[in-house]
């Protein structure tokens, strides 16, 4: 998809533009000239917050309608059990929702408009590092899906999916952001300051581990699979390691978690 590089021609509103994903991605657009100050409106029970006190051109309201006359495109970035109390007429415009647990149905008869895309992101959003995959109903159309392809990859890396199913695990895939690093983190810090391990020097050695190796397996670009099987077949201390962590059913645990969060994700739970 030819991806939208210069200023864009339109209008965005965020809805929830004070919080943490909205505020992510209207810095971003706004840092990378996708728009002009004047170009975003943002909405968020607080007011106008301090998240754009650099921007002052940033219109930002409290009226949810007000934002939707003033806008092309309306970002819905709140919580999902927040859906139900946002009560907008969208006139049928392009609508990319932020939600997990919501539907493309839901959204578009909450907010009055065919024109959905759901997107889920993650935290590293915020370090313009986040994973947007995404998903368009069948009225988005192809300008559209380039200019949501745009402003999705100005926070990182973003994905059109062929369907609201693989939309959905990727909600408990890659839209659980650092909390399944996080988990390995904790569980290797504990067990170095179990063994005398200054904390200063547990800490810094687990993150420089899981992010160092992060980076190298991201730049090999190669099955994760092959560095496993090549350091067991090594057969020194870390094929030790993998093999016990393999035989404790390390991968039984991790899809067991998975699939729990696929179901808590799924369209068709909800």
């Amino acid at each position: 998809m030819k991806p939208v590089t210069t200023k864009m021609n339109t209008t965005i509103g965020i809805i929830g533009g004070q919080g943490w994903m909205g505020r992510s991605l209207g810095l971003a657009w706004l840092e990378q000239n996708l728009l002009s100050a004047d170009q975003l409106v943002v909405s968020a029970r607080s007011g106008r917050g301090d998240a754009y006190r650099d921007w002052p051109g940033v219109r930002c309201v409290q009226d949810n309608q007000a934002l939707v006359e003033r806008v092309d495109v309306i970002v819905l970035s709140v919580r999902p059990e927040d859906l139900c109390h946002i009560h907008i007429e969208a006139h049928d415009k392009l609508i990319i929702s932020l939600l997990a647990m919501a539907p493309v149905q839901a959204i578009s008869s909450q907010l009055g408009s065919c024109r959905v895309v759901r997107a889920m992101p993650n935290a590293a959003a915020e370090i313009r590092r986040g994973y947007f995959p995404w998903y368009a109903s069948e009225q988005v159309t192809q300008p559209d899906q380039e200019l949501v392809q745009a402003l999705l990859a100005s926070c990182g890396m973003a994905r059109e999916l062929p369907s609201e199913s693989a939309l959905d695990y990727m909600t408990a895939l890659s839209g659980a952001g650092p909390a399944y690093p996080a988990l390995l983190a904790k569980v290797m810090l504990e067990h170095a300051r179990n063994k005398g391990i200054a904390d200063d020097i547990a800490l810094e050695a687990v993150m420089q581990t899981l992010v160092g190796g992060s980076l190298l397996l991201e730049s090999l670009g190669s099955d994760p699979g092959e560095m496993v099987e090549r350091l067991i077949a090594y057969n020194g201390t870390t094929a030790k390691g993998l093999r016990a962590m393999i035989g404790g059913n390390i991968d039984e645990v991790i899809q067991r978690g998975l699939d729990a969060a696929y179901q808590a994700a799924s369209s068709d739970s909800v």
